[in-house]
């Protein structure tokens, strides 16, 4: 098995590059899906973040206000540690059953949006990042996700540089660039994997 870890900074393209690589054949371990999975209605998670952040980040059906939630945490780097301490323990130990249910000659990509910031690198094989200009990921996110440019502005001071990011990695794919080419790319890094999947079997 190949641990591969995927990352990049909001509004870089890290989905559609993950998307790529289960086309390809890997095995996709995404945490921002586990994240949502984790505090969805009746999870012990989701009681702990009410109980840290009160009812007012519920909706009216009791599910989880992410972007009511995300207003709260991202302005505020401490309330950011408190809701990170609630979720990641959960996320990393649902991944890591994830992990020991594939199968043995698997490459299996965890996409981790914040695997930079918590210094996860040394639990993968090798480390993907996926990167863009700062300006295509503002662009991206005000024009695509309809986010205020301040929200966006302070989402992406809450993530890692660019530069941080950028030595995490052993692989780096430029996602400036027109769909078809970052296809090509990410099929030149599915043969790169794949070689050295076989290595590490042989």
């Amino acid at each position: 098995m190949l641990k591969v870890g995927l990352t990049g900074g909001i509004g870089a393209g890290k989905s559609e590059v993950s998307r790529l690589l289960v086309e390809c054949g890997a095995v996709l371990i995404d945490a921002d899906r586990i994240a949502r999975e984790v505090v969805a209605p009746g999870t012990p998670g989701l009681t702990a973040v009410v109980d840290a952040f009160g009812e007012e980040v519920l909706t009216a059906d009791g599910s989880l206000d992410r972007p009511r939630l995300g207003s709260i945490v991202f302005a505020d780097p401490e309330k950011l540690a408190v809701l990170n301490a609630i979720v990641h323990p959960l996320v990393g130990a649902r991944s890591r059953a994830l992990e020991s249910a594939a199968p043995e000659d698997a490459v299996v990509v965890h996409d981790v949006p914040l695997l930079t910031e918590n210094g996860l690198a040394a639990l993968y094989d090798l480390v993907i990042v996926v990167d863009v200009a700062t300006e295509t990921q503002l662009d991206r996110l005000v024009r695509l996700r309809g986010m205020t440019e301040d929200d966006a502005r302070a989402r992406m001071a809450a993530q890692a540089t660019r530069e941080q990011r950028r030595k995490t990695a052993d692989i780096v794919v430029d996602n400036d660039v027109p769909l078809a080419e970052l296809e090509r790319r990410v099929k030149d890094v599915w043969a790169e994997l794949t070689r050295r999947g076989r290595q590490s079997t042989e």
